[in-house]
């Protein structure tokens, strides 16, 4: 009998008759981790043939014409200056953080900003968090694959998952929508995909208890899915270790939710108290205080306003999402997750409730997963000879067929929409008239989706206010001791216009200002207001008065024979549409030479209002432009311009020397 040490060493196969020189060396750690990951390739290689397409599809459609569609709202641009503070102020917020949201959305939103430089790299901070947020839908494109494999979905049943969830128009309304709803939406389903871990699970459910507890620290809502979790979770459990892994889930669960207990106590605003916000005051206003969205029965409800908006973008998406949840009722392994969409929706509809916007982007995953879920089991079961309840099955497969169907034209034509329109355009326009025509030192009410630009343009950040805060935070309202009549501009956006008695300070602005620049129609339209102390009808008295004064002005300048002007600028010198300061300068000009104007160009978005630019291209029978420059005529002609009739901007335009006079509002007589 041969003893343990009587044994030969043992040698891989084909290496016995090697010397010990020439034997493999070990690979090193560089050389293990190549290994590893081309087996890794090898063994999910028919998983990445079909995800891989949806996740470039999902990429491609997502990011094409993120800056254009859809138009910046005032949410996004609140959520975008929060992080923007938290990397460029060191604060939690950009003006004082009153728990009305845990703060984690938007930390990871700063993070991933700061890790990618992302707010360098566009001009607009808001496309920034746009980015972010894409980057977290895509991430749930993976998440709600391995789920849905997870469920026992086919790949392509998985594959077309994604792609619902991706590129349905409802999703992709609000997926490219700073929304903190987005950045929650990967931690459910990483919290979902856990739960239903069947090895390891004491660490699958920890994992699944921090995940969940994130994804309620970044948006408060997604708290509504905690039964369905434990749900998930008690059916998956192992019933000999069940009683530990779901104490050690609750246990994680309680201390990830304590610690925002514990940074409000910390700062010493836990409780309510005088002068200070508070998280209790931050819950109560969320769960009571709140204005509800009104009845679905009433036409002109919040609540109509928000379920037409989402009909609107996907009727077919609804409709067979819902249908598919009540059949996925009846099917064990999609229950919970037809139970939550079903659940879900009829909580929308509690009386008094409150129904926020982005609601709808927690259901979209889950709509999608059962949509395709549904229709993979149907077919599984019309392949499958001797399957019972085939009819319900081949019924299944035709309604989605049939929805499918009606679905290509009414997505395609959306889907063009997200892609080609640029709905942005009137809030840029605004925000450059604001750049180019007002002081840095004069004071703007704005939407909070221009404030980062404008404070990155020179702006202090106390003279750009958010609207929400004129009539809501102390410390705003302390720096405008005399209310709307501290401001200069305000900017009017749809989500300024939604709620006019809402905040009285703002509608006091708006009713006591004349615009001076619009840009867009409809929704979409964006004006600048300049805020008159006399009030808007006094303010419209003086421009009469003015207009007369510089239609008479006009008709005797357009008489001098030594001003070479067109005939359609003659008509507006005669109409009073031209600057009265233009005017006298021009008169000024006549009565020492001839003049020659090539126009009165439009300063973007104040068509239909009176022309502040002029273009001269003669002065003295001199041109104004010689070389690329000003001619001498020219520059000592514009160095004489001084006190009320010192131009905002000179340009040179071509052959042109352009100047433009800031907005009055008084008439300024030669």
């Amino acid at each position: 009998m041969t003893t343990t040490l009587e044994r030969p060493d043992s040698v891989d196969v084909g290496e016995s008759d090697q010397s010990p020189t020439t034997r493999r060396r070990p690979m090193g750690v560089f050389g293990e981790a190549t290994r590893r990951t081309g087996q890794w390739f090898r063994d999910h290689a028919r998983a990445l043939v079909w995800l891989v397409p949806v996740l470039l599809v999902s990429a491609v459609v997502n990011f094409l014409n993120v800056g254009g569609s859809p138009q910046r709202i005032d949410d996004e641009g609140t959520y975008t200056a929060q992080a923007w503070a938290v990397t460029h102020l060191g604060e939690l917020a950009h003006y004082t953080y009153w728990y009305d949201h845990p703060p984690l959305g938007w930390l990871q939103i700063a993070g991933y900003t700061q890790l990618t430089g992302a707010f360098a790299r566009w001009d607009i901070a808001v496309l920034a968090g746009r980015e972010a947020v894409l980057v977290a839908s895509l991430i749930a494109v993976v998440l709600l694959w391995m789920l849905a494999r997870r469920l026992g979905m086919s790949r392509p049943a998985a594959a077309i998952t994604g792609l619902v969830f991706a590129l349905s128009p409802l999703a992709l309304q609000f997926h490219r929508t700073v929304y903190l709803d987005n950045v929650a939406v990967p931690w459910l389903l990483l919290a979902f995909f856990l739960a239903t871990n069947r090895r390891g699970q004491l660490a699958a459910f920890a994992g699944s208890a921090v995940a969940f507890g994130i994804s309620v620290l970044t948006k408060e809502t997604f708290l509504l899915a905690l039964p369905i979790l434990i749900w998930v979770m008690v059916r998956s459990a192992r019933r000999e270790t069940r009683r530990y892994t779901l104490s050690v889930a609750a246990s994680v669960l309680g201390l990830i939710g304590g610690s925002y207990l514990l940074l409000a106590a910390v700062k010493g605003e836990l409780f309510s108290g005088a002068g200070r916000v508070s998280l209790m005051d931050g819950v109560t206003f969320q769960l009571g205080s709140r204005e509800g969205s009104g009845s679905i029965l009433d036409p002109d409800s919040l609540i109509n306003r928000t379920l037409g908006m989402w009909w609107q973008l996907d009727p077919v998406f609804i409709v067979l999402s819902l249908l598919a949840a009540v059949a996925a009722v009846f099917i064990p392994r999609f229950r919970p997750y037809a139970v939550l969409l079903l659940a879900m929706t009829a909580f929308m509809f509690r009386p008094g409730g409150y129904l926020p916007v982005p609601y709808v982007i927690m259901l979209i995953p889950f709509g999608a997963l059962l949509i395709a879920g549904v229709t993979d089991l149907a077919v599984a079961r019309i392949r499958r000879k001797g399957a019972s309840h085939r009819r319900l099955a081949i019924g299944a497969v035709a309604v989605t067929a049939v929805v499918a169907v009606v679905a290509v034209p009414l997505w395609t034509t959306q889907l063009r929409g997200f892609i080609l329109a640029d709905l942005d355009a009137p809030l840029r326009g605004a925000q450059e008239w604001l750049e180019d025509n007002a002081s840095t030192d004069q004071r703007v009410i704005v939407d909070d989706a221009m404030w980062v630009d404008l404070v990155k343009a020179g702006w202090d950040r106390d003279n750009v206010v958010w609207y929400y805060k004129l009539d809501t935070d102390p410390a705003v309202q302390a720096l405008s001791p005399n209310g709307w009549r501290d401001a200069d501009y305000v900017v009017t956006t749809d989500s300024m216009r939604t709620f006019p008695g809402a905040f009285p300070q703002v509608q006091e602005a708006i009713d006591n200002s004349v615009v001076v620049a619009s840009f867009g129609s409809g929704t979409q339209a964006v004006e600048v207001r300049r805020v008159t102390i006399d009030g808007a009808e006094q303010a419209a008295i003086t421009a009469d008065d003015a207009e007369e004064t510089r239609a008479s002005l006009g008709a005797e300048l357009a008489t001098n024979p030594e001003v070479a002007v067109s005939d359609a600028d003659r008509d507006r010198l005669v109409a009073g549409q031209v600057d009265a300061r233009i005017i006298a300068i021009l008169a000024t000009l006549a009565g020492s030479g001839s003049v020659t104007v090539s126009g009165f160009p439009v300063v973007p978005g104040e068509d239909g209002m009176s022309f502040r630019q002029l273009a001269l291209s003669a002065i003295g029978g001199t041109p104004t432009i010689v070389d690329g420059g000003l001619s001498d005529e020219a520059q000592a002609f514009v160095d004489s311009l001084t006190d009320a009739y010192a131009p905002s901007r000179v340009e040179i335009d071509g052959d042109d020397l352009v100047l433009r006079y800031s907005v009055s509002l008084q008439p300024t007589l030669p």
